[in-house]
């Protein structure tokens, strides 16, 4: 069975139209949320980039059934992993045990603000993998104390700590990543439908839920919907190397600049014809990821919705 969930790109909207779009997301059917944790937005169209955690307080209180989730967080440069293990603590008392930690390696366009630089992939991966360590430990109560090679944890304790500690998944693009998610995590992420992704991580032990993250566009025509496309999201052309790299919103205009609307109809179902949306998150589904993260690009996230609830829904359940 496939779980259904909606994602809040806080590069897109401001906080409050991002609580507001949750509250219909619930009314509309989806059964959780995943909301992206970013400093800034991808390029400048976008406009928006508040703190997710913030956020999702607000949406604690203004929901009542939807799950929230990040997608994803990176707890190795910008935010130390006992930062996010308090944080992740409060929103599951909050939410009264609705909340999943989402995490990931994250990129440069978030994390080099804090002044520290931005380690190669190595270093990157090492220092998750001690991020995760951490992070467990503090949810479960069995950590206070923690030497790493990059990070140290110092006589730790959570105070206020949820009976059940909130599930962690962990972003993969490779299986490498995917093993690390079945022996260090609660279940794992990723953006593309690639089977072996989901077969690593089965092969190395993981038996908790694979989540996938699909972007949509629904609009009235597919030409308006190619150029919504491209005008919020053309950035994810430019693959995963070149986003983990780059450093600001000025460099992926640039990276983008050759991306033209019919670019985009390629790699996103574009348009009212909701045989493109259902092919496509059936992609996902036969690499066997079973909870997708339906993620509209744009501003008409109201008309999303109720394309979901009318036709996308009945057609996925």
């Amino acid at each position: 069975m496939t779980t259904l969930g909606y994602k809040l790109m806080a590069e897109e909207h401001a906080p409050r139209a991002l609580v507001r779009n949750l509250v219909a997301a619930e009314q509309a059917g989806f059964e959780f949320s995943a909301i992206s944790d970013h400093f800034s937005p991808w390029v400048e169209e976008q406009g928006h980039a508040s703190f997710a955690w913030s956020v999702l307080g607000a949406m604690a209180q203004a929901t009542s059934r939807i799950g929230l989730m990040t997608a994803v967080t990176c707890p190795i440069m910008r935010y130390h992993p006992a930062i996010i293990a308090q944080a992740a603590a409060t929103l599951a008392i909050l939410s009264e045990d609705r909340f999943t930690l989402g995490l990931g390696a994250g990129e440069r366009l978030n994390e080099h603000v804090v002044g520290e630089g931005w380690p190669g992939v190595g270093e990157r991966h090492a220092r998750m993998g001690e991020a995760l360590e951490i992070i467990n430990g503090l949810l479960t109560g069995e950590l206070s104390n923690y030497r790493g090679r990059y990070l140290q944890l110092d006589h730790a304790r959570l105070f206020d700590r949820p009976e059940r500690k909130p599930p962690v998944i962990f972003a993969v693009g490779g299986p490498e990543a995917a093993r690390l998610a079945a022996h260090k995590a609660d279940g794992m992420i990723a953006t593309e439908p690639k089977p072996e992704l989901v077969e690593a991580y089965r092969e190395a032990g993981g038996n908790g839920p694979c989540y996938a993250e699909v972007s949509l566009c629904f609009a009235a025509s597919e030409k308006e919907a190619m150029e919504t496309a491209h005008r919020y999201s053309r950035w994810a052309l430019t693959g995963w190397p070149v986003m983990a790299e780059l450093p600001s919103v000025e460099a992926f205009g640039a990276a983008t600049a050759h991306v033209q609307p019919e670019m985009m109809a390629a790699q996103v179902p574009c348009g009212p014809d909701p045989s493109r949306h259902l092919e496509r998150l059936e992609t996902f589904r036969k690499a066997g990821f079973d909870h997708l993260i339906l993620s509209q690009i744009g501003p008409d996230q109201q008309g999303f919705l109720d394309f979901f609830r009318g036709t996308l829904a009945p057609a996925l359940r």
